[in-house]
């Protein structure tokens, strides 16, 4: 299935390319900034009856905004970026479904267990997303996290995901190496986290055409769902029409 997102930075709706992402603002290399606020991205997913969204917050200054399109889409959308054990909570009274946590629960390269049991035990695993983005790395998986510079000692295997999912709902996967470049999917991890994962997956990363979807829907047996970014229509991209992407959910449905 398509999902949606609204990616923010400094305010503002952008795709950009993954790897690029750092402190250094002169190093990010940006697909496209919306003249449009998230609110109205919230509310097209919205009339359009898309589920499993989510809104990113890439780096500070981007609450109002995304505190705007969970107000206009209460329930429908997912936040990420910077939530930790004494934010979550706000966010899912302020309309989010669930929160998406990364970094908070990698500490040095590590899994903070004490931090995600926390967590589970303050908001309840079914209303907690792990984003465990990954990079290449000696042909291994490597969880990356801030701002998915730093490697993990994390691989993602079959023993990776069945252990995090007993305190989540779902996995949030971007594969850091080809996001926002729009050359086409990993298919290789997509088939790998359709064999390895016991819960649903969102996968982003390369989407540039709608046989992704359909590739993504076979390789991942029905479990990984896709988001495509840089590539639609509604973000300057002419790999695909968004009203495609929603026909295919309703078509799957």
């Amino acid at each position: 299935m398509f999902r949606p997102c609204i990616d923010l930075r400094g305010g503002k709706v952008v795709q950009i390319v993954g790897g690029t992402l750092s402190e250094d603002a002169t190093a990010v290399r940006t697909n496209f900034v919306s003249e449009r606020p998230a609110a109205w991205f919230a509310e097209l997913y919205k009339r359009d009856g898309l589920t499993g969204g989510h809104v990113i917050m890439l780096g500070p200054g981007n609450e109002a905004e995304a505190r705007a399109a969970l107000a206009a889409y209460r329930g429908g959308l997912q936040i990420g970026g910077g939530v930790n054990v004494d934010n979550a909570r706000d966010w899912l009274e302020v309309g989010a479904s669930h929160v998406i946590v990364t970094s908070w629960v990698f500490r040095e390269g590590k899994v903070d267990w004490a931090r995600l049991a926390e967590l589970v035990k303050f908001i309840g695993k079914e209303r907690l997303v792990l984003d465990l983005s990954c990079r290449i790395r000696g042909g291994e998986y490597f969880v990356v996290t801030d701002r998915w510079q730093k490697f993990t000692d994390v691989i993602l295997s079959a023993d990776t995901l069945e252990k995090f999912a007993a305190s989540c709902a779902e996995f949030l996967i971007h594969a850091v190496d080809v996001e926002g470049l729009c050359r086409g999917i990993d298919g290789e991890l997509v088939s790998k986290l359709g064999q390895w994962s016991p819960i649903p997956v969102t996968y982003a990363g390369g989407a540039n055409s709608l046989v992704d979807l359909e590739t993504v829907a076979l390789l991942g047996q029905g479990k990984v769902h896709l988001t495509i970014g840089s590539a639609l229509d509604i973000f300057g991209g002419d790999g695909v029409r968004y009203t495609d992407a929603v026909a295919f959910n309703h078509k799957s449905r």
